[in-house]
């Protein structure tokens, strides 16, 4: 199936690793030119050596730097001023009781999972509206309608990018331009391995695992991590001419965690 991105330049923030650098293969794999971004230079060159392992000839570029702060995002913008798909993926999580989560770690969450992709978004939005053709896709979480105890400053961040996401949409009504979220759920990628470690208590992952979709996560139906290419999938569609139709929707690849039936 030709999803028609050829040639498409896509920005996905927070690309080094884990599902955004999965999203940054995928959309590679469909032809289109890729900005990977992460904090330092050293994991931007990594990811984009890895990338163009796994996709050879792929068309891929590298930003260094943290896109939760405003300066960065200038600079970012300055020097590609206009994206035709923009996946806002950039996020942080980490498990913490409510009653130790200081304020300065909710600003840092929301400097992260939300204020990167407003900024983001409010830099290229009109350029998309002005090609009437553009995609904008948020990388929310299940956490965002079921928000997990052991970090509900995180549940709550992915909240606000479903809010995020579906005003947006309103506001590219009849145009081409499309705005959406994906809803991944529990996903195996780097960032998870430390959250593991922090809940464990040493046990060996494939433990971990088990005990956590039968205490944590019981209403899982996959029962199991999904991999960060499960994810990326749904994502390059949702990225692609094909998805035309789907706008302002919350898309769930979250193995049925969530109970509900629409």
């Amino acid at each position: 199936m030709d999803l028609h991105l050829k040639g498409k330049l896509a920005l996905i923030s927070g690309s080094s690793k884990g599902i955004g650098h999965a999203i940054a293969v995928g959309l590679a794999r469909e032809g289109a030119r890729v900005i990977v971004n992460g904090r330092s230079q050293q994991s931007v060159d990594d990811a984009l050596q890895e990338l163009r392992t796994q996709v050879p000839g792929a068309s891929a570029e590298g930003v260094a730097g943290d896109l939760s702060d405003p300066a960065q995002i200038a600079l970012l913008v300055q020097r590609f001023p206009a994206v035709d798909v923009l996946v806002n993926n950039l996020g942080i999580f980490d498990p913490k009781p409510f009653e130790d989560i200081p304020d300065e770690d909710w600003q840092r969450f929301f400097d992260t999972n939300v204020m990167s992709g407003v900024r983001l978004a409010r830099a290229y939005l009109p350029g998309m509206k002005a090609k009437n053709w553009g995609r904008v896709v948020f990388i929310s979480s299940e956490s965002g309608i079921q928000i997990p105890v052991e970090m509900i400053h995180y549940g709550v961040t992915k909240t606000a990018q479903l809010g995020l996401s579906r005003g947006l949409a309103e506001s590219c009504a009849g145009t081409g331009v499309t705005v959406n979220a994906v809803l991944p759920g529990p996903t195996k990628s780097a960032g998870v391995h430390e959250f593991v470690d922090k809940l464990s208590g040493g046990k060996p992952f494939a433990e971990f695992e088990k005990e956590f979709f039968e205490t944590a996560r019981p209403s899982s139906l996959l029962k199991r991590f999904a991999t960060t290419e499960e994810v990326a999938n749904l994502v390059v569609y949702v990225c692609s001419e094909a998805s035309s139709a789907t706008n302002g929707a919350a898309l769930r690849v979250d193995g049925g965690v969530v109970r509900a039936a629409f």
